[in-house]
């Protein structure tokens, strides 16, 4: 654990960031880093896990506060002798504890019995499609990291062959009841039970593969359902591959964040999507029909005679499909009229007798504005 990075400077935050801060930066880095926009670039991806796995300790709390006071030793699931998955040294330490401890146990009696079943926590991933990906809906395998439970033990966190014992000194409770004699009288408190630290049972020989945790974290990998008409940022839920609970206890969901690569032609605006179109003066000028590309393949548009710079039509039903809906966004082009560069001497001469032949009739814009200048000036 000594050669890993700080989780606070992989993600590039201080550590007194916002909730808000931490995930900001988690999906900049997870965009900047992700394999999908760097193909086997092995550095990538290395750094890709490692903020994916910093993101999984900052954006819970508990972990935070435990990685805050332990470093990587309070967050690994294979860390310490035995002793679950608390702090490095096995001791649940929380408000609850305190509070008990000094004022009686009416403050800790919100408490969790020790081997009551918890549900895991839940890790994030992230998933990068392509702009008509978005459009139509795609499967895409996922990968990602989480906590399993250990498979040699069945979470037990004892070797094969051995099983946990119920710890004598709490009864198997977790805590323990402590008598103090005060000028008041007798004051009864409770606290973590320091033979079983807070677990209920002791583990006299420690299963090898998770070194008595009962979990262990491995890759996975899910083919994620992404439905079409899906926004850039969105998240989809995917219950039941999240970390695995304690005790018997649920699985915790995966969140994966959808990030839409930009396109060269397309923009997106709510479900419609727009385009700018280039024609040329002549088609402009005489109508055209004319190739417009969309989300659907190649369309033919007749382009009517007179068409003006910005001008704009719309394909009806041919944008994104309404999420969670029914039908669809419609698809606008914007007319580009593109004046001709490099001319010739002989297109020069031709456009020029063209310009010769032309009179106010057919520029009804100039010819208004030339009058405005008139009834303005004189």
């Amino acid at each position: 654990m000594a050669d890993k990075r700080d989780y606070y400077e992989v993600l590039g935050v201080q550590k007194g960031a916002s909730e808000d801060e931490i995930k900001k930066a988690y999906r900049q880095s997870a965009k900047k880093y992700h394999p999908d926009l760097h193909p086997g670039d092995k550095d990538c991806e290395e750094k890709f896990k490692e903020v994916n796995e910093a993101y999984e300790v900052l954006s819970d709390s508990e972990k935070r506060a435990r990685y805050d006071q332990f470093g990587h030793a309070g967050v690994d699931p294979n860390y310490g002798a035995g002793a679950g998955g608390g702090s490095p040294f096995g001791v649940d330490m929380d408000f609850g504890d305190i509070f008990s401890s000094i004022f009686g146990g009416g403050f800790g009696g919100g408490r969790r019995a020790a081997n009551a079943p918890q549900r895991g926590s839940d890790v994030e991933a992230s998933v990068t499609i392509t702009f008509e990906e978005s459009a139509k809906g795609v499967t895409k395998k996922v990968s990602y990291n989480s906590v399993d439970t250990c498979a040699d033990c069945h979470g037990t966190g004892a070797a094969a062959g051995s099983q946990p014992k119920t710890c004598s000194a709490c009864g198997g409770s977790g805590r323990v009841t402590i008598n103090q004699r005060s000028p008041l009288g007798v004051i009864q408190t409770q606290r973590t039970c320091d033979a079983c630290h807070g677990r209920g049972k002791i583990i006299d020989n420690p299963c090898r593969r998770c070194n008595g945790s009962g979990r262990y974290r491995q890759p996975h990998s899910v083919d994620v359902s992404i439905p079409a008409g899906i926004r850039d940022s969105q998240i989809l839920n995917v219950g039941g591959h999240g970390n695995a609970g304690v005790n018997g206890g649920p699985k915790g969901d995966l969140h994966v964040y959808v990030n839409v690569r930009k396109h060269e032609l397309f923009e997106r605006r709510g479900d419609d999507v727009w385009c700018d179109l280039p024609i040329t003066f002549a088609q402009a000028a005489l109508g055209a029909e004319v190739t417009v590309p969309t989300l659907d393949g190649k369309v033919r548009y007749p382009i009517h005679e007179g068409t003006q710079p910005n001008d704009v039509f719309k394909l009806k039903g041919r944008g994104f499909t309404h999420l969670g809906g029914r039908g669809k966004g419609d698809h606008y082009c914007r007319v580009v009229v593109e004046i001709p560069k490099n001319l010739n001497q002989k297109q020069k001469e031709l456009i020029t007798q063209f310009d010769r032949s032309t009179t106010e009739r057919n520029y009804a814009k100039r010819s208004g504005f030339f009058d405005k200048l008139k009834k303005m000036f004189g």
